[in-house]
C-alpha cells in the first residue's frame, strides 16, 4: 500500500511517477487535502467531471502558477509594469466573460481550419525526420516533438521562421511556475520573457490591424465581441495578449508532451509500433490511449466559491480544488486495467486529457491531428523503434504539466 503520508505534491521524486499515490487516493481519500495548504485534489473520474461542469461553485478565476515571496516578488512586480496588464480571458474566466472570449476565438480553430493545416504538418514533420533519418537514432523531444507543434502554431500566428526559437522560449517562460517551484532566478528570467513576448505580439497585432493578411492574428485583431449591455467591439491589446499567451502554450507544450509519450509507449510496445507501420489507420487509437495514460496537463485548478461537499469531504470556501485529470484517466471504475497501454479500448475517448465542460481544450483537435500526422510520417519512414540504453526518463518538475526532458530512440532503417 502506498503511504499517503509520504505524498508531497512538489517533490521531484513524487512528480516522476505520482500514479500509485493517486490510485491510493481514489481508493481511500478521493478528495485529498494537501496538509498545511488550502488545496484539495479531486481524483475520481465522476467527481472530476461533476466539478468541471459546476462552474458556479468551481470557478476558473484562479491565478496560474505558484506565488513568489520576499524581494523577488517586488522584482517581478516591477518587471510586470513594463508590459501589459493581465486580463482574465479564457482559462481563468467564468461565464459570461469566458463564453464571450471563447466564442470569439473558436472561429480560429474550426475543424476545417485544422484540416487545412494537415499539409503543413506533414511537410514540417518530414523536414524534421530528414535531419536524423540516416543516423539510426534521434532525441525525440528536441529533434522531433518540439519542432512540429511550435512551427505549426507559429506559422498559424504569422511568426517569422527566424523567431521560432523565441516562440518556444516564451512558451517555456509562460509555464515556468505552473505546478512547480522554480528558483528566484528562473522566475525573473520567465517574467522578462513574458514581457518580451507581449511587446513582440503587440507590435504584430498593430501591423495586422492596419494590414490584415489572413492569418490567425489578423482574425483575432479584427474579430468582434459583445458583452451583455455593451455594443459590439474589437478586443483590446491586453485581452488579445492574454488569449495569445494561452494559444501559445496550448498550441505546443501539451502536444510536444503527447508526441513524446506516444513514442515512448510505442517503443516499449514494439508490436503496436509494427501494427501502425502496416496499418496507419490504427494511429488515432494509439494517440487516444497515449492521451489517457500520459495526460500532459495532469490537472487544473478551480477556486471554490462556497463551501461544498465532494465524495464525503467538505471543501471550504476560498480553497483551491485541483481536478486531477491524470488520476481520473486511470480510474479503475471506468477503465479496465487502467495502467496498461491498450490502444483500441472501446471507451478511450472518454479520457479527460483535454478537460471537460466549457473549458474543454480549445486546441484539442489540433493536438490530436499533429500527433496523428507525426506518427503517420515517422512510421512510414523508419523501421523498428527502440528505447536507447542512455535513457534516464526524467520528467519536468511540475505536478500539472508532465513531460519527459529527453527521450532517446533508436530505429532500423526501412528496407
Amino acid at each position: 500500500m502506498t503511504d499517503l503520508a509520504q505524498f508531497n505534491l512538489f517533490d521531484a521524486h513524487t512528480q516522476q511517477c505520482p500514479f500509485p499515490f493517486y490510485e491510493e487516493m481514489r481508493s481511500t481519500q478521493p478528495v485529498f487535502h494537501i496538509p498545511g495548504m488550502p488545496m484539495y485534489l479531486v481524483t475520481r473520474y465522476e467527481d472530476v467531471v461533476a466539478c468541471a461542469r459546476n462552474t458556479a461553485v468551481f470557478s476558473n478565476r484562479f491565478n496560474t502558477g505558484t506565488a513568489a515571496d520576499g524581494p523577488v516578488a517586488q522584482r517581478l512586480a516591477d518587471i510586470a509594469k513594463t508590459g501589459y496588464p493581465a486580463v482574465h480571458t479564457m482559462l481563468t474566466a467564468d461565464p459570461p466573460d469566458h463564453t464571450r472570449y471563447r466564442s470569439t476565438v473558436n472561429k480560429a480553430f474550426t475543424p476545417s481550419r485544422v484540416a487545412a493545416l494537415r499539409p503543413t504538418m506533414a511537410s514540417v514533420t518530414d523536414a524534421l525526420i530528414d535531419v536524423f533519418i540516416d543516423d539510426g537514432h534521434f532525441e525525440a523531444v528536441k529533434q522531433f516533438a518540439v519542432g512540429l507543434p511550435v512551427m505549426v502554431i507559429a506559422d498559424a500566428l504569422g511568426v517569422p521562421r527566424d523567431r521560432h526559437a523565441d516562440f518556444k522560449r516564451w512558451s517555456d517562460d509562460s509555464i515556468a511556475s505552473i505546478g512547480a517551484m522554480p528558483s528566484d532566478e528562473r522566475r525573473v528570467e520567465a517574467a522578462l520573457g513574458i514581457v518580451e513576448f507581449q511587446h513582440f505580439f503587440a507590435a504584430e497585432l498593430e501591423r495586422r490591424r492596419a494590414e490584415p493578411c489572413g492569418d490567425l492574428l489578423s482574425d483575432l485583431v479584427h474579430a468582434s465581441t459583445e458583452a451583455s449591455g455593451e455594443a459590439s467591439r474589437t478586443l483590446e491589446v491586453p485581452e488579445l495578449l492574454s488569449i495569445l499567451q494561452q494559444v501559445l502554450v496550448a498550441g505546443n507544450e501539451t502536444t510536444t508532451k503527447l508526441i513524446t509519450e506516444s513514442l515512448r509507449l510505442l517503443a516499449e510496445h514494439p508490436d503496436n509500433w509494427a501494427a501502425i507501420c502496416v496499418d496507419p489507420g490504427r494511429i488515432p487509437d494509439v494517440v487516444e490511449e497515449a492521451l489517457r495514460l500520459s495526460t500532459p496537463t495532469q490537472g487544473m485548478f478551480r477556486l471554490v466559491t462556497q463551501e461544498v461537499e465532494v465524495a464525503g469531504t467538505t471543501i471550504p470556501k476560498g480553497s483551491m480544488a485541483v481536478l486531477m485529470y491524470c488520476s481520473a484517466n486511470r480510474d479503475e471504475s471506468l477503465f479496465s486495467e487502467p495502467d496498461a497501454f491498450a490502444p483500441g479500448r472501446t471507451n478511450a475517448k472518454r479520457n479527460l486529457a483535454f478537460g471537460s465542460g466549457i473549458h474543454f481544450c480549445l486546441g484539442a483537435a489540433l493536438a490530436r491531428a499533429e500527433a496523428i500526422v507525426a506518427l503517420e510520417r515517422l512510421s512510414q519512414r523508419v523501421g523498428a523503434l527502440r528505447l536507447a540504453p542512455s535513457n534516464s526518463f526524467d520528467y519536468e518538475p511540475s505536478f500539472i504539466l508532465r513531460g519527459l526532458k529527453h527521450l532517446h530512440l533508436e530505429f532500423d532503417q526501412r528496407a
